[in-house]
């Protein structure tokens, strides 16, 4: 297998946006081209990540249409979907081919369209990611499953819910802090610990700022193989490690406080990239709800079971801290327009890794991406290194 290396990246603003889903596509994809230095004609393959096309726009095969945007009709264009993982599982795949030696040069980008369909049919379209014959229809939605792992989560480490909930209070917090820093974020606002205990209530305990955005937007990475990629670019940030597991519907899983797929994944990346957590200087990680963020570090090893609210109190998680998490926003207060997050979190490692992250910049040589797709059942990770 081949070393692969990121060489171009490329990515929108997050929000409400008045383009079309393709219109996004084509800004991160020609910025992403652009970034690497490269002409259409070196790309040799589209791994195109859209989750919720047929509904929003009404297109049910995209990625012929967006390689033709490009002005790519003859090169082989491929649409991932994996819940809100789409965008890391594409990557992952992508990697693969180019790692194998079938291709050099690839583009992965995705693209969503979610605010024009409005926020109880966005929220229906959202929940199909829930198994349809046990949940779905029963009324289950993504805040209900979070709400239950807060709750469980409280109950099981003897942690009073309202202690808690102060801990995901300054997860958001944290997280908007960050966004501040991001041009490109959704939000540009900053809250603090009381603004979140006296928003709304969504579905207790999780409140209106525990809550990520649905959000519009599009990101692209251009992968090549090293020999190409030192051809290209002075910092080529390889792909280390990738890794990917699946679970079935919630009530088939033991303790969703825990999630089994995410340790799967997280050590199979570990493994090929020969390092373990405390290697990993800065991770952009799945935080959809407060609780969410708590929890995936807890599972990535990051910090003890019981212990990932204690280490946001602490400021563990900050830029500058022991390992910052999210320092783009994440899905919270950057945004979370889903068939383009997972390539938005590895445009955030490479910025970081480059060293052109602006007033958000860590220092770090080894960065780490995460992303969770449905009712905890896809979970991909990919370690990336200077």
């Amino acid at each position: 297998m081949r070393k692969v290396a990121v060489v171009g990246i490329g990515m929108t603003k997050f929000g409400v946006a008045e383009k079309t889903a393709m219109e996004l596509f084509a800004e991160a994809a020609t910025d992403a081209i652009d970034d690497a230095g490269i002409t259409t004609k070196d790309i040799e393959a589209l791994f195109f990540s859209n989750v919720l096309g047929f509904f929003s726009e009404g297109m049910g095969n995209p990625a012929p249409f967006a390689a033709a945007e490009l002005g790519l009709q003859d090169i082989p264009s491929t649409r991932f979907e994996g819940a809100c993982a789409t965008g890391s599982v594409a990557i992952r795949d992508a990697y693969m081919w180019v790692a194998s030696g079938f291709y050099d040069v690839v583009l992965v980008a995705g693209t969503e369209r979610v605010c024009n369909m409005g926020t109880p049919f966005a929220t229906r379209t959202f929940a199909m990611g829930h198994d349809s014959y046990y949940e779905q229809f029963t009324g289950l939605t993504f805040p209900g499953v979070f709400a239950m792992i807060a709750h469980l989560y409280s109950k099981k480490y003897g942690i009073p819910l309202q202690k808690l909930k102060e801990q995901m209070a300054l997860v958001a917090v944290k997280n908007h802090a960050n966004a501040l820093l991001n041009p490109k974020a959704h939000f540009h606002k900053k809250i603090t610990v009381e603004d979140v205990l006296n928003s709304v209530m969504i579905c207790d305990p999780l409140q209106l700022y525990d809550c990520c955005p649905f959000s519009d937007g599009a990101a692209a990475i251009i992968l090549a193989s090293e020999e190409k990629a030192k051809k290209m670019t002075d910092t080529p940030i390889y792909i280390a490690g990738a890794g990917q597991s699946s679970a079935g519907p919630l009530f088939r899983q033991k303790d969703i406080t825990i999630t089994q797929a995410r340790i799967t994944s997280s050590k199979m990346a570990y493994k090929q990239a020969k390092v373990e957590p405390k290697d990993i200087d800065i991770v952009e990680l799945h935080n959809c709800f407060t609780i969410a963020e708590i929890v995936a570090t807890e599972a990535l090893g990051f910090f003890n079971f019981g212990e990932g609210g204690k280490a946001v109190e602490e400021g563990l998680t900050q830029i500058g801290g022991k390992i910052p998490v999210n320092p783009s926003g994440g899905l919270k207060a950057k945004g979370h327009p889903i068939g383009a997050t997972g390539i938005a979190q590895a445009v955030e490692i490479v910025e970081q890794l480059r060293g052109e992250a602006g007033k958000r910049q860590v220092d770090a040589e080894i960065g780490m991406t995460d992303t969770l797709g449905g009712d905890l059942a896809t979970i991909c990770n990919i370690i990336y290194r200077r």
